[in-house]
């Protein structure tokens, strides 16, 4: 695998205005900590492995997020990463160069992550959740998914964990018209067969 791939460039070449600043700074920052890592495509986002991966990157709308694989393994007493968050990575939602960890903080966690690799350690198992709640389609809902007859088989046909990730986004909706656009788009996702998810697949 070659240390640098054109199609990570690409992508940053096809980024937001403001993200593409934060792309080439952390995508520097990743090969400064280490020669041994490679860059390559996963999941349509950059991934950067040695060994197995150790750094993802992404671009959104708004905000770029940068994911640690190995973050759990990681020695951070600072505690400046959210292992709790996994909206964005460990850093939150990131849309400025000044809503990233020093360079030093960055390369130290990478060159953990190449470490980790190198001895072959994986972060442990997620706990086995608690018995899944039955999950309740609003009336509003079920009501728009009944106008739009392949994306309520889509979702039937989902997984637990696909249908509570749309419902609890619809639900979570604080005015009524921001439920109704992502009503919308989740008619719209599930018409073409997607998760709630699927951009960060």
């Amino acid at each position: 695998m070659e240390q640098y791939d054109s199609r990570v460039e690409a992508y940053i070449d096809k980024s937001a205005d403001f993200a593409k600043p934060i792309l080439t700074y952390l995508r520097q920052v990743i090969h400064e900590a280490s020669p041994l890592i490679a860059e390559t495509i996963k999941w349509g986002c950059p991934s950067f492995d040695y060994k197995g991966p150790i750094i993802m990157l992404a671009s959104f709308k708004q905000h770029c997020g940068l994911n640690l694989w190995k973050a759990s393994l990681i020695d951070d007493p600072q505690q400046i990463m959210k292992l709790n968050d996994e909206s964005a990575g460990q850093f939150g939602r990131i849309a400025s160069l000044a809503d990233l960890p020093p360079k030093h903080v960055l390369i130290d966690f990478i060159e953990q992550g190449v470490k980790l690799n190198e001895a072959g350690k994986n972060a442990p198992a997620k706990k086995a959740t608690a018995e899944k709640t039955e999950l309740i389609v609003p009336d509003y809902f079920e009501a728009v998914l009944n106008e739009y007859p392949q994306a309520k088989a889509t979702f039937d046909a989902f997984s637990y964990s696909h249908k509570k990730e749309y419902l609890e986004w619809i639900i979570e909706a604080k005015t009524d018209v921001t439920r109704d656009k992502r009503m919308q788009t989740a008619v719209e996702w599930l018409t073409e067969g997607k998760s709630r998810h699927w951009k960060y697949k």
